[in-house]
């Protein structure tokens, strides 16, 4: 139920967001969606670097194209994403190989300066800026062993980790994009992330750790501005 209040929320923010600046044509609406390589980052919990490994997933949204000087644009967005990783190894609780799938789903706002300028027939876009993101859901999954993801700060229970895994909801960090949009309005652009939060939950029975989480990757989009 909580999740299908947080996705409808950010589908009406979505519209909402259209409807405010429809009504100023110097303002360029634009709407895109694509791929996402993700990967999490960082050390586990006995300070050994993670060897995790990327996953597949997706973005889709809107972002709006604010004039602020000749060719420079700041462009907000709103935008549903899936992050998250591959692990290979030998489980915390247990023994044997295993891989583990990692999906996180966020609700996420970057707030980019684009610099877009006429090259051709069309523009090249070149953009870079902070994001903000907030959890809403997502999965582990190790063979046939599927948990839900929850977002907590802090862990108490050992116990609580047989039926779901925990991570912190909030996620913060840079975006970096290159791309070009032809006169008809389509555009193409790779981008790329850098997480700059630590996202892994405090656990209480290890309170020495020097565990470090951070979300990492690299996507294609495709959009049509208008």
């Amino acid at each position: 139920m909580i999740k299908k209040m947080k996705s409808k929320v950010f589908f009406l923010s979505t519209i909402l967001l259209l409807l405010t600046v429809a009504a100023y044509p110097q303002i360029k609406i634009g709407v895109l969606g694509g791929v996402n390589f993700q990967n999490i980052n960082g050390k586990d919990y006995q300070g050994d670097k993670l060897d995790h490994g990327l996953t597949l997933g997706f973005h889709a949204g809107a972002n709006v194209n604010i004039p602020i000087a000749q060719d420079f644009y700041l462009q907000p967005g709103l935008l549903f994403t899936i992050k998250g990783s591959q692990n290979w190894g030998n489980g915390m609780t247990g023994t044997g190989d295993y891989t583990t799938k990692t999906k996180i789903s966020y609700i996420e706002l970057p707030i980019n300066l684009l610099y877009r300028a006429q090259v051709g027939e069309g523009y090249i876009l070149l953009g870079f800026g902070p994001y903000l993101a907030y959890g809403i859901g997502g999965n582990e999954t190790t063979g046939d062993d599927k948990r839900p993801i929850k977002f907590k700060y802090q862990v108490r229970s050992l116990t609580e980790l047989q039926d779901n895994a925990y991570y912190r909801a909030f996620d913060a960090g840079a975006n970096i994009f290159f791309g070009y949009e032809i006169p008809a309005g389509i555009f193409l652009q790779l981008n790329t992330q850098l997480g700059l939060v630590e996202f892994q939950p405090t656990y209480d029975w290890m309170p020495d750790t020097e565990a470090s989480y951070k979300n990492t990757g690299f996507g294609l989009s495709v959009g049509y501005r208008f």
